[in-house]
């Protein structure tokens, strides 16, 4: 099969085996791949969790057709539309975990519209409810919010009932668009003085919740925007992995600070993470209340092209790769 592969020379279209089915997992034929932000990582010869190095295949996220199923694999058969997660997916067959593949809910959703939904719906459905502890009524900021993760986000606080929803971008243009994704307020990150209107905007309490994809520098702004006893949940470091952290404002605000990733996830925490999700999602995710915008879809031949225009950071939304 063509894959696009890690090589020395950086990644480069060869030819590979096809991936071969386990007893839990199902083998699909990718139609559609989404690019994430942790693929530029694993382009650039970078370790992301368990995967990285000569010979790696990017790509976390996939729709297509399965084409085989593992023994132990319930619910889903061979001809099945479906979207996953994963590894691996920038190729023209894939192999997941069953419990990382959701059905395409209807016929009119395009390959290319579910290949948008697999990680952001995941990671912001337990960034905002599980991890979060969102409850209806509550204010959330999305931090990082026209990337395709931070648009979902926004839509799902918006979906489950935010009494406020806080969007950022440095870009005045993407910021701009915020609003159209769930945006009540729409800030500059990299405005001085943002925290002080969110502030204002929650009568002086600040955001019962943060969802930070930025991380180093805006830690401490986080804090002073937080409410007490708000939580600051980390899912991107865009702004850096090391910076300043005021430990006396973290400890004055009586904040919960909290990490995630699913690098250090077990196959049972995923499913769960999985089936959660689908549990209060899935009806909006029919209807198609729940969508993100695709900026560009690019050949699999130009897998290099498509990894430039990402690093560029000149999107908005989602970047696919189709492999037909």
């Amino acid at each position: 099969m063509k894959a696009a592969v890690l090589t020395k020379n950086g990644i480069e279209i060869n030819s590979v085996a096809e991936p071969q089915v386990q007893s839990n997992q199902v083998l699909v034929r990718v139609h559609v791949c989404g690019l994430n932000r942790a693929d530029l990582h694993v382009a650039a010869g970078q370790m992301h969790g368990s995967s990285g190095g000569i010979g790696t295949i990017p790509g976390l996220e996939w729709s297509g057709e399965i084409v085989e199923v593992g023994a132990e694999v319930p619910n889903f058969k061979a001809g099945d539309r479906v979207m996953c997660s994963g590894a691996s997916g920038y190729a023209e067959y894939a192999v997941t975990d069953w419990g990382r593949v959701s059905s395409i809910p209807s016929s009119q959703m395009s390959f290319e519209q579910a290949a948008t939904l697999p990680v952001a719906l995941k990671t912001m459905h337990d960034a905002i409810v599980t991890n979060g502890q969102f409850q209806k009524g509550h204010s959330v900021m999305i931090q990082g919010a026209s990337t395709g993760v931070g648009l979902m986000g926004m839509q799902i606080a918006k979906y489950m009932g935010a009494s406020l929803v806080i969007g950022t971008s440095t870009n005045a243009e993407r910021r701009a668009r915020l609003k159209d994704f769930g945006a009540d307020l729409a800030l500059d990150s990299s405005d001085p003085g943002w925290p002080d209107e969110v502030l204002n905007a929650t009568g002086g309490k600040g955001v019962h919740l943060i969802v930070d994809q930025v991380s180093a520098s805006v830690a401490n702004q986080n804090m002073k925007a937080a409410a007490v006893c708000g939580h600051i949940v980390n899912v991107g470091r865009l702004g850096g992995f090391k910076g300043e952290f005021d430990y006396d404002l973290h400890a004055l605000k009586r904040l919960r600070y909290i990490g995630v990733t699913f690098r250090t996830r077990s196959l049972e925490e995923v499913r769960e993470i999985n089936r959660k999700m689908q549990a209060d999602l899935w009806d909006a995710v029919k209807s198609e209340t729940l969508q993100l915008p695709i900026d560009r879809i690019f050949p699999l031949d130009e897998a290099v092209d498509a990894l430039a225009y990402m690093k560029a950071n000149a999107h908005f939304g989602k970047i696919l790769m189709s492999t037909s």
